[in-house]
């Protein structure tokens, strides 16, 4: 049997890749400790699943429109108007299964074979291919560390073609933690209103924030910009809600209907008992969410300390999201016994083999110094974690 072509071009996920390779360690016997999937190690509120038990116990159970129930859409226009300064109508409203989802729906309906995309890196591993499938190009742009892995405007437009046809913005960044500012985003926003380019806002990190500063979406700046804007957000990182798999989309109502007629030929609707579940997130007590953002802000201090304080290691401070994104580099052309670390690929096989400590290279997400490292995972479970690592590059020669 012959696959077709565009499945032969895509990768499988690395970061799943390295957290399934882990667990099979762990099933093994051997205690790994994982720094991988972004995925909160706290529970879903209660609150959450209490309305999910209700929504079972009352027949919520069957199909729902494709785009989602008509609560849903306005419990996120709500939200929208209420903490985004941001003005849409259900109808701009596609409930999807989960943000990943949203992505590539919004993708499918936008891109043609030969367009580009712009994509800043570190980018998040799936937005390459998903790009791939729709024989679209990605045109990656490095940041650099120095800047805070941030996009800067001469680049945006350094980078515009007339096959340029949109740009994946995330913010807070997976796997930087990079956050930008109203201002930078105004910077950029002038380059892409000028050349009339479409946004994809990655918002699915903006209530894991840190230091004072505010999420802003890039829609709310103008309301040229907001008509360029699909912006994509879900329930899976503020509430914990990772296997619940309820994300959504807003755009033009153009944009919106497309998206839903494609996504009516594939999956149909999201979850029905977890879009009730998903009102009550919107609606409900929010002090969950400041907990556990409360919570990711001290393991981020107390990692950021640690690795700082690691030879061969330098680590920015991350404003956002829950990772963090160290230097590897000056590990390269050592080594650990008789294994050579070339990359931070290198490094991380060795790490999970000989330290027993899972994390992602920075090749997965487009460049080779870094690793991602995911404090989504108890402040013990961090610092044994680091302990192992330190005790490794302690034997590198």
């Amino acid at each position: 049997m012959r696959l077709a072509e565009r499945a032969l071009t895509i990768s499988a996920s690395p970061t799943l890749g390295i957290d399934a390779q882990a667990k099979r360690m762990a099933k093994e016997g051997i205690h790994v400790i994982s720094f991988g999937v972004g995925e909160p190690d706290f529970d879903t509120p209660q609150n959450i699943k209490t309305a999910a038990e209700h929504a079972l116990h009352n027949g919520k159970t069957k199909y729902t429109p494709v785009a989602g129930i008509e609560e849903l859409k306005e419990a996120i226009v709500e939200k929208l108007k209420r903490e985004n300064r941001l003005d849409y109508q259900p109808n701009q409203v596609v409930v999807s299964n989960g943000a990943k989802h949203s992505l590539y729906n919004a993708m499918q309906v936008l891109l043609n074979p030969g367009d580009e995309v712009i994509l800043p890196a570190p980018y998040w591993v799936s937005y390459e291919e998903m790009i791939k499938l729709t024989g679209a190009v990605a045109k990656v742009i490095q940041t650099t560390e120095a800047d805070d892995f941030k996009l800067r405007p001469q680049m945006l437009e350094a980078a515009v073609s007339p096959r340029t046809k949109l740009i994946i913005l995330n913010s807070p960044n997976n796997p930087t933690g990079a956050v930008y500012s109203r201002e930078e985003l105004e910077q950029l926003g002038e380059v892409t209103a000028k050349h009339n380019i479409t946004v994809i806002s990655d918002e699915i990190y903006e209530k894991l924030i840190y230091d004072g500063q505010e999420h802003i979406s890039i829609a709310e700046l103008s309301p040229e910009l907001k008509e360029l804007t699909i912006l994509i957000n879900g329930l899976s990182k503020a509430y914990s809600m990772t296997g619940w798999r309820i994300g959504y989309a807003v755009a033009v109502p153009a944009v919106a209907k497309a998206m839903s007629d494609f996504q009516s030929h594939s999956t149909s609707n999201a979850n029905s008992f977890a879009q009730w579940a998903s009102i009550e997130a919107l609606k409900g007590d929010q002090s969950s969410v400041a907990h556990m953002s409360a919570e990711f802000a001290r393991r981020r201090n107390y990692m950021v300390e640690r690795l700082n304080a690691m030879t061969g290691i330098h680590c920015n401070r991350p404003g956002g999201a829950f990772y963090v994104f160290p230097n590897v580099a000056g590990t390269f052309g050592k080594r650990y016994r008789d294994i050579l670390i070339r990359d931070a690929s290198d490094l991380a096989a060795a790490l999970l083999v000989e330290g027993r400590v899972a994390v992602v290279p920075g090749n997965a997400f487009g460049v080779r110094d870094f690793m991602r490292m995911s404090y989504a995972t108890s402040l013990e479970n961090i610092i044994e974690g680091l302990t192992r690592i330190e005790s490794f590059l302690a034997e590198l020669e």
